[in-house]
């Protein structure tokens, strides 16, 4: 062992170096050439002859650590967790929570689902927190008020959660507008695009209201109704120019099964939340026509590609469509079927009619009217997004799921960008 350990030859890796400190790599005492001619051995099924240089103890497993080094593993791992707990309540103690005691009402535009089941969860942050929601049909949990007039709705309201569907707001906004206190900050649950104007609700809502100052956060992520409703862990995230607004807003709405992250990034998380809707269809097709687990990873790959490609140009961050509002939504729309919009896809691969599809359904799937929006916002912008492209055709009548997948499957073999 020890001649093994002995250098006999030092090489310096390249002499014109001017570091103090130069490569060098050591050559153990190395065996003599044979002087007679090697015998090439062919591989066979015999038993191998043993290593001198590999342990020869089989029974050794050699992922079995050693008690001492045990012990020193569990030690690191304690002390690692033990510095986040204390880096957490640390950050908790400086974080303010007044926000929470000075807000005593909330305002929901729109009784949809998650409009609802939002306003049920701001109704249980404190015991006088008053939630009225502006809706046509007041049949709400008991702890949230209901009424069709919205000036009793926003008179006196601190938050404003929107809930409308985008295709609608426009016209619901211009409709209140005159109730509305120009610095009443709008939190929007609505993602998608407005489908004539290309609209995002970061831009509808200001303009419909007439206030190009309008307080706006965006709030997004991975979050199905029923299991916010139940008060499972849900991680979301709010976007907002205004720093402090978003920090106030999570305040809000964070408690013990509801973590808020914040971010400024709005147009990232409104195009990942929009077009997120329109890949969970493709997901959905891919599933109705049963092409297996390798098309739906490389589906859903190529669509995250395609939406951080638009959303970086449109002036998003790439990291924002690795986090909650991109990768985590993408992630629970696409391969959960309690999607709306993947149900969409499902029937549609499974050879139903749009018409009947929608007809259906008491809900509104998004996807369905953003995939209009995605070619024209693809030509503006000049990204080339062939899976949702192919989506909004399908939408259009224009290429039948099977006629998409093989022309998907054509498209000329580029390199991963």
């Amino acid at each position: 062992m020890e001649a093994l350990l002995e250098p006999v030859f030092v090489f310096k890796l390249n002499p014109s170096f001017t570091s103090k400190n130069p490569y060098t790599v050591h050559f153990p005492n190395l065996p003599k050439i044979p002087s007679k001619p090697l015998v090439v051995a062919t591989c066979c099924a015999g038993t191998p002859s043993p290593s001198p240089l590999l342990p020869q103890d089989s029974d050794q497993n050699p992922l079995q650590l050693s008690p001492d080094r045990t012990r020193d593993r569990r030690k690191v791992v304690r002390i690692a967790w033990e510095k986040l707990v204390r880096w957490s309540r640390s950050w908790r103690s400086k974080a303010k929570t007044d926000v929470l005691e000075r807000t005593k009402k909330v305002v929901v535009l729109g009784g949809g689902s998650f409009g609802t089941a939002m306003a049920a969860h701001v109704a249980n942050r404190k015991a006088q927190m008053e939630v009225s929601m502006l809706v046509r049909d007041p049949a709400l949990p008991e702890n949230v008020t209901a009424t069709s007039d919205a000036k009793t709705a926003l008179l006196g309201a601190d938050y404003c959660l929107h809930a409308v569907p985008v295709q609608f707001s426009t016209s619901f906004l211009e409709g209140i507008a005159e109730h509305v206190d120009p610095g009443l900050p709008f939190i929007s649950l609505s993602k998608g695009l407005e489908l004539n104007t290309l609209r995002m609700m970061s831009q509808i809502i200001p303009q419909a209201l007439k206030n190009p100052r309008q307080p706006f956060i965006a709030l997004s992520g991975p979050s199905f109704v029923l299991e916010l409703m139940n008060k499972l862990p849900t991680a979301m995230v709010v976007a907002s120019k205004d720093k402090k607004l978003a920090h106030a807003v999570q305040q809000l709405l964070s408690c013990s099964h509801l973590r808020i992250s914040t971010s400024r990034d709005v147009t990232g998380v409104e195009i990942a939340g929009a077009l997120k809707n329109v890949l969970a269809i493709a997901a959905g097709i891919v599933e109705g026509m049963n092409l297996g687990n390798n098309s739906m990873a490389a589906l859903v790959a190529q669509g995250c590609s395609e939406i951080r490609w638009l959303a970086t140009k449109m002036g998003g961050k790439p990291a924002t469509i690795t986090g909650l509002s991109g990768t985590g939504d993408i992630m629970l729309t696409c391969f959960v079927n309690l999607s709306r919009n993947k149900r969409v896809g499902v029937r549609l691969g499974s050879g139903e009619k749009l018409e009947d599809i929608l007809s259906s359904m008491n809900q509104v799937a998004e996807g369905v009217s953003t995939a209009g929006a995605v070619i024209a916002l693809a030509q503006k912008y000049n990204v080339k997004m062939p899976v949702l492209t192919a989506v909004a055709r399908i939408m259009d009548s224009e290429l039948t799921p099977k006629k998409a997948v093989l022309e998907l499957m054509s498209l000329p073999q580029v390199e991963e960008v």
